[in-house]
This record gives structure tokens, sequence and C-alpha cells, in this order.
């Protein structure tokens, strides 16, 4: 069930995102040099798909354990040393996560309240900094579910 949540799931949600990025590109292109008229918002939703593909699969690497460390020293340590390294860095990873979370839920309901909107699309500025929200949110929570896995070292 956790690994449908925070890796199939997300998997699929930015397959198919970059599958509708690469539709979006392909129109634009088609109008651009068939008919002489690009569609002028391309680019921001682009940028915008861009931003909740990375968001969306962050939490799926997370779960993992297949994200950059920096593990230069640590990996050097026996246990109980490399557990308790390890556990300082869940927390930092944690807190970091919680922290970024907190943030970027005030800056969505601050762009909600202010009724933003980018530019060419039109696009509520809430929808692209949402990505950050959920992304953030739901790595603390693969995170917390794979807690063991990280403070040990072994992922499967």
């Amino acid at each position: 069930m956790a690994k449908t949540l925070f890796v199939t799931l997300p998997y699929l949600i930015t397959g198919t995102l970059l599958l509708v990025a690469t539709a979006i590109n392909f129109a634009n292109v088609i109008g651009r040099y068939l008919f002489g008229a690009a569609i002028f918002w391309t680019e921001e939703i682009l940028l915008f798909i861009v931003i909740w593909s990375v968001f969306v699969a962050v939490p799926a690497i997370a779960y993992r354990g297949d994200h950059v460390r920096m593990d230069l020293f640590a990996a050097r340590f026996r246990p109980p040393w490399a557990r308790i390294v390890n556990g300082a860095m869940v927390l930092i990873l944690i807190a970091c996560g919680v922290f970024v979370t907190v943030q970027s839920y005030r800056v969505v309901t601050l762009h909600l309240r202010m009724g933003a909107v980018s530019v060419a699309a039109g696009v509520p500025l809430a929808v692209p900094h949402a990505a950050l929200l959920v992304g953030f949110a739901l790595t603390v929570l693969a995170v917390l579910f794979r807690v063991r896995a990280y403070v040990n070292g072994k992922f499967d």
C-alpha cells in the first residue's frame, strides 16, 4: 500500500504529466511552423508541468532511498555510530521537510488570498507553488514510513 502511494502513483502522475507536456510542445511546434501561430502560453504551462513532475517524483525517490546522500564519513562508521549518524540525518531531513512544507503552505495561501495569476496562461500562482507543498509533505511522510531503513542504511 505504501509503495503504491509513494512510488507507483507518483511515477504514473509524473509520466502522464510529461506526456501532456510533450503533446503541448508538439502542438506548439505544429502551430508555429505549419500555421505561423504559436500557442502563447506554452512555455509557462510547460514550466509548471516540469515543476509538478519534479516535486511529485521526489517522495518516490525518498521512499526508495535513491536520493543523493552525503555519506562520505557516515559510510565508514560501524554500529552503533552509523545508526546514530543516520538517525541524525533522518531528523534533519524531516525537520527541513516540515519547515519547507509549512513555508510552502504560507506561500500558497498568500497567493490564494491575493488571487495572483500567471502572466500568459492566467493560471493561479497557487497551483505551481502547491507543487512544493505537496512534494515536501509527501516526502516527509515517505521518510517517516521508511525511517527504519534510513536509520539502518538498508533499503530493499
